[in-house]
C-alpha cells in the first residue's frame, strides 16, 4: 500500500537509535581494510589523510544538521534539492544519490568475503577480486540484508544498535592491544613520514576507503522522517557520529602502522604485504601473539560489514521511497509501504542493483572509490541547498530548529573540499560516474518529452548549472597530474588546485542564484511547524 492509503513511516527512531544508525554506517568494512590500503598509498601520513577526510565530512555534517532538522523527511537528501531548486535538479541528484547508496551493501558483502578468504579458500583471487564462488556468497549476504530490512524500522534500529556496541568495542580494544603489546615507533620514520608526498595523502583520502568510511553519518539524515524528535536528535546523531568515528579511525591508523613488523615495510610502503593481508588486523594480532584478539577480529569481520550493509539497505530503500513520495521517479510504485511501514519496492530494487555493482567492481577498493566520488558529489550539493534556502528563506523570518553558526562560510568550505575529494578520486572513476549520470539524464529527458510533462515544463532554472558543474569537475580532473588523478598531466597539482577552488566558488555563486525564487513548499514545511516533530524536551 502507498503511504497515502493509511500506512505511514513510523516515527520510532530516538536519539540513540539515530546516533547508532550513523555510527553503524561509519564503523563497517572501512576500519577492517582501510588502514592497510591507506598506508600502502600514503605511508604513515595516512594519519593526516584520515584527519582531512574526517574534517571534510564533519563540515558536511554541520550543513545537513541544519537541513535535516528544518525539513525532516525520509530520504531527506532527495527532498532538499527539490525544495530549493525544483524537481529536475532533484531527479538528477536522486540518481547520483542512489548510485552512492546502492553500492555500499555490495562493498560490505565484498569485505566480509575478503576477510573470510583467509580461512576459506576459493572466495577471492590473489588480487583480492571475487571469484564465482565469492560472488555467489556475496549475493547470499545481500539477500540476508534484504530480509532483515523487511522488519519494522524500530526492530531494524534495535538490531543495529546491538551490533554497533560490538562494532565500537572491538576497534577500541584493537587500538589498545596494538599500542600496548606490538608497537614499533620506528615505523613512522623508517621510510619517511610521507613517502608519496602530498599526492599520496590526497589520493588516500578518496581512494583508500577513508571518505567512504565517514560517509555513514548520512544514515540519520535519511531516517529524519522517522525521528521522534528531530530538533534534538538529529544534530547529536549527525555531528556526534562523525566526531566519534574520527577519533577511532585515527587511533586505528596509528596502531596499525606501529604494529607492523619493520621487515614488512623494508621494500617501501607501496609493497607492504604479509601472510593474511586480506585480513590485516586479524593477522597482525596473530603475529604479536594475541590469538584471542585475532578470533574476535575474524568474528567482527562478519559482524561489522554486515551491520553496515543492513543499515545501508535501510536508508537506500528510503531514498527510493523519497523519489516516489516527492513525485520524482517511480511514483506510487516506489512509495508503497508494507504493513510494517517498510518501503518494500525500495528494498527489492536495492538488492537487485547491489548484485549489478558486484560485477563492474568485484573488489572492495574498487567499489569504495566509486562510492566516495558518487556520494560526495550528491552530498556536496547540500551546501548549495542550505545557502540557497537561507537566501530565499532568511532565518530571521523562517526560524530553523538548528541554525549553523557561520553557515555560509562553513557551507562554502564544505562545497570546495567536496569537489577536491571528487578530484582526488581520479579520472577513471569520475569518467565512469559522469558517463552514468549523462546516460540517465538523456533517458529521463527523452521520457519526459515522450510521455511526461514535456521538456519545456521542467525546472530548468534550478538545474541548468549542473551541466557546467559536472563537466568542469571532470575536465579539471582529466587534465590533472598523473600521479594524483591519473589525468593527462597538463595541470600540475598546485595549478589544478587553484583552478578548482576558483571554479568551485563561481559554481557556488551561480547555483545559489539559480534556486526557486519563492520556495512555497519549503516555506510551508517550516511554517506548518508540525508541533509533534519539534516538541521541546
Amino acid at each position: 500500500m502507498a503511504e497515502g492509503a493509511g500506512i505511514k513511516l513510523k516515527r520510532d527512531a530516538g536519539v540513540i537509535g539515530l546516533l547508532f544508525a550513523s555510527l553503524g554506517g561509519i564503523i563497517g568494512s572501512g576500519w577492517l581494510l582501510g588502514p592497510l590500503t591507506a598506508a600502502k598509498i600514503a605511508g604513515p601520513s595516512a594519519i593526516i589523510a584520515w584527519m582531512i577526510g574526517g574534517v571534510a565530512v564533519l563540515l558536511l555534517s554541520f550543513v545537513y544538521a541544519e537541513l535535516a532538522t528544518a525539513f525532516p523527511r525520509a530520504g531527506a537528501v532527495i527532498a532538499f534539492p527539490k525544495l530549493s531548486h525544483g524537481s529536475l535538479m532533484a531527479t538528477i541528484l536522486s540518481f547520483v544519490v542512489f548510485l552512492g547508496y546502492a553500492s555500499v551493501a555490495p562493498a560490505e558483502a565484498s569485505a566480509v568475503i575478503t576477510y573470510a578468504s583467509n580461512y576459506i579458500s576459493g572466495l577471492v583471487d590473489k588480487a583480492g577480486v571475487l571469484t564465482t564462488t565469492g560472488f555467489i556468497v556475496s549475493a547470499a549476504l545481500l539477500a540476508i540484508f534484504a530480509v532483515v530490512n523487511m522488519l519494522a524500522i524500530k526492530t531494524v534500529l534495535a538490531i543495529n544498535s546491538a551490533l554497533t556496541w560490538w562494532k565500537l568495542a572491538i576497534p577500541v580494544l584493537t587500538i589498545l592491544v596494538f599500542l600496548l603489546f606490538g608497537f614499533h615507533s620506528s615505523n613512522f620514520s623508517a621510510q619517511g613520514f610521507a613517502p608519496a608526498g602530498a599526492s599520496g595523502i590526497f589520493s588516500a583520502v578518496a581512494t583508500s576507503g577513508i571518505v567512504f568510511s565517514y560517509l555513514g553519518f548520512r544514515q540519520a539524515v535519511e531516517l529524519a522522517g522517522e525521528s521522534s524528535n528531530p530538533k534534538r536528535n538529529l544534530p547529536i546523531a549527525i555531528i556526534g557520529s562523525v566526531m566519534i568515528g574520527l577519533v577511532i579511525y585515527v587511533g586505528l591508523q596509528v596502531s596499525f602502522i606501529g604494529a607492523l613488523n619493520p621487515s614488512d615495510i623494508a621494500k617501501g610502503w607501496g609493497h607492504v604485504n604479509f601472510k593474511g593481508a586480506f585480513g590485516p588486523f586479524a593477522e597482525l594480532a596473530s603475529l604479536i601473539g594475541m590469538g584471542w584478539l585475532a578470533v574476535l577480529l575474524y568474528i567482527d569481520a562478519f559482524i561489522s560489514p554486515s551491520g553496515t550493509g543492513i543499515i545501508y539497505f535501510t536508508t537506500t530503500s528510503r531514498v527510493l521511497y523519497a523519489t516516489g513520495k516527492e513525485g520524482l521517479i517511480g511514483g506510487d510504485t516506489f512509495a508503497k509501504l508494507s504493513v510494517a511501514g517498510v518501503p518494500i519496492v525500495g528494498v527489492a530494487v536495492t538488492f537487485l542493483v547491489g548484485l549489478l555493482f558486484l560485477v563492474p567492481f568485484p573488489s572492495w577498493q574498487g567499489i569504495v572509490t566509486f562510492i566516495s566520488s558518487a556520494t560526495v558529489l550528491s552530498y556536496g550539493t547540500g551546501p548549495v541547498v542550505m545557502m540557497t534556502l537561507r537566501k530565499t528563506m532568511p532565518p530571521s523570518r523562517y526560524k530553523r530548529p538548528y541554525l549553523l553558526a557561520g553557515g555560509n562560510i562553513i557551507g562554502s568550505l564544505a562545497f570546495i573540499i567536496s569537489n577536491f575529494i571528487i578530484f582526488w578520486s581520479g579520472t577513471a572513476t569520475d569518467t565512469f560516474l559522469f558517463e552514468l549520470i549523462l546516460a540517465f539524464t538523456v533517458v529521463y529527458l527523452v521520457y519526459e518529452a515522450a510521455a511526461g510533462v514535456g521538456i519545456a515544463n521542467l525546472h530548468w532554472r534550478g538545474a541548468w548549472w549542473l551541466a557546467p558543474y559536472f563537466f568542469g569537475l571532470w575536465l579539471i580532473t582529466a587534465l590533472g597530474p598523473k600521479a594524483l588523478t591519473g589525468g593527462s598531466g597538463v595541470l600540475g597539482q598546485v595549478t589544478a588546485s587553484i583552478i578548482l577552488i576558483v571554479f568551485s566558488i563561481v559554481i557556488l555563486l551561480i547555483a545559489t542564484n539559480s534556486g526557486i525564487l519563492d520556495p512555497e513548499e519549503a516555506k510551508a514545511t517550516i511554517l506548518a511547524g508540525e508541533p509533534e516533530l519539534y516538541a521541546a524536551d
